[in-house]
């Protein structure tokens, strides 16, 4: 695979970097008018609706597991726009694997691991489009795999750049079980996933690339169990030698030194990918998805959103602010009340496994300081169809229906669609 991917020139297209600076004063304007618009809010559904704006990001997630047909795809979209959203985050990026036609990676196994017949991407875009939504194609940035077993495809990452993935302080690699990461501190492996997000930016008319797993991936698995904690990665003689290079310490002597140059690590990559970005398509939005509380991203998972935000790296945040606690929920919504005037502040509101009434109850909270919203996810709301479109019936095919039964008119409402 290295071969194939040289000849494709992925590792000459390193990019200058530098600081893009922030949105203009007109940005911020914008969003303060939205914010007007946004006070009237609905206390049940039968008596008063929210005021809609067209201005809103009414976006919602479509995962790698939701589609198998170019049929599925625009069954989704006409369900998307037909419940108000105007946005669709579609993964086509999951664990190093992908979900449309690459000259980089192979396809995924949600899709059989072989071309399917149609480019689920292009069908995205076009399906959005003639309905009049945005199409933002979601991918997860840092997992080069995911699973117990090792992936069957000699081409995938795991196989074909073992050296690129983490390993701890002994040398082992990251356990399977859970998402293994490739090394974002090799500049070699940043100009890799820059590469994999030009492929998309520049071969498809998307509106908006939306990063995921823009961090280190090393929270608690039970794959972990035989270790009893999550290794300290990357501790590999490599990713040592950079560090020192840049600092002159080793880990152990500067914690906190190692830290931030980890976390500078994840944020070089967002700026060159938003260097690229603007190099070949500028009007092309970039998102991020990211942990809720900032200070915590940051300490463990080297996911520096704020610095992101006051650089002008990303144009859009979506905190996922994923709790059926209203109190936790309301307190993470003050975590983004200074973005608000530097970039549209999206939060990201949990559907699956909650009550229409907890869910309507978050919209409604969350609007009191941003009035953009994304709900995960599309299967929480409706059913996957088989081959011959006929839903297929599971145990949650009755929290469904009573969740968009709840959920979709309030979002309708939003839209200024009729009920």
């Amino acid at each position: 695979m290295s071969e194939h991917l040289q000849r494709d020139g992925w590792h000459g297209q390193a990019k200058r970097r530098h600081v893009i600076a922030a949105p203009k004063a007109a940005v911020v304007v914008g969003l303060l008018v939205v914010l007007a618009l946004t006070g009237c809010r609905p206390r049940t559904p039968q008596r008063v609706t929210p005021e809609p704006s067209a201005d809103t990001i009414r976006a919602i997630w479509v995962t790698r597991w939701d589609y198998k047909s170019a049929e599925d795809i625009a069954k989704i979209m006409h369900n998307c726009r037909a419940s108000g959203f105007n946005t669709v985050l579609f993964q086509v990026r999951g664990n190093g694997t992908v979900l449309y036609r690459s000259r980089l990676e192979p396809w995924a196994s949600e899709l059989g691991g072989r071309d399917p017949g149609f480019d689920p991407l292009t069908v995205a875009c076009s399906e959005a489009h003639r309905r009049g939504m945005t199409l933002h194609a979601w991918v997860n940035v840092m997992p080069g795999w995911y699973g117990d077993k090792p992936p069957s495809d000699q081409r995938q990452l795991y196989h074909a750049r073992p050296d690129w993935f983490w390993r701890d302080a002994k040398g082992r690699r990251q356990p399977l079980g859970w998402y293994n990461s490739v090394n974002p501190c090799y500049p070699e492996v940043r100009d890799y996933l820059v590469a994999v997000m030009r492929e998309i930016v520049e071969g498809y008319p998307i509106d908006g690339l939306h990063l995921d797993y823009i961090r280190f991936p090393n929270e608690w698995h039970k794959s972990y169990g035989r270790l009893r904690s999550v290794p300290d990665y990357p501790r590999d003689p490599k990713t040592l030698a950079l560090f020192a290079k840049a600092t002159g310490r080793a880990p152990d002597s500067a914690p906190q030194l190692w830290n931030q140059w980890r976390a500078d690590q994840v944020t070089q990559l967002v700026q060159d990918i938003r260097v690229m970005m603007r190099d070949i398509k500028p009007h092309v939005q970039l998102s991020a998805a990211v942990k809720s509380v900032p200070g915590d991203a940051k300490r463990t998972y080297f996911q520096d959103a704020r610095r992101w935000i006051d650089e002008g790296l990303i144009d859009a945040v979506y905190p996922m602010n994923y709790t059926d606690s209203m109190a936790t929920f309301a307190g993470r919504l003050e975590n983004w009340l200074d973005a608000r005037r530097k970039v549209a502040v999206v939060t990201g509101i949990m559907v699956d496994k909650r009550s229409g009434e907890t869910v309507v109850r978050q919209l409604e909270r969350s609007r009191r300081i941003t009035p953009h919203f994304a709900a995960f996810a599309y299967n929480s709301l409706f059913e996957r169809f088989d081959r011959n479109g006929i839903p297929v019936r599971d145990k949650h095919t009755p929290d469904r229906a009573a969740l968009r039964a709840r959920v979709i008119p309030y979002v309708r409402a939003l839209a200024g669609s009729p009920g």
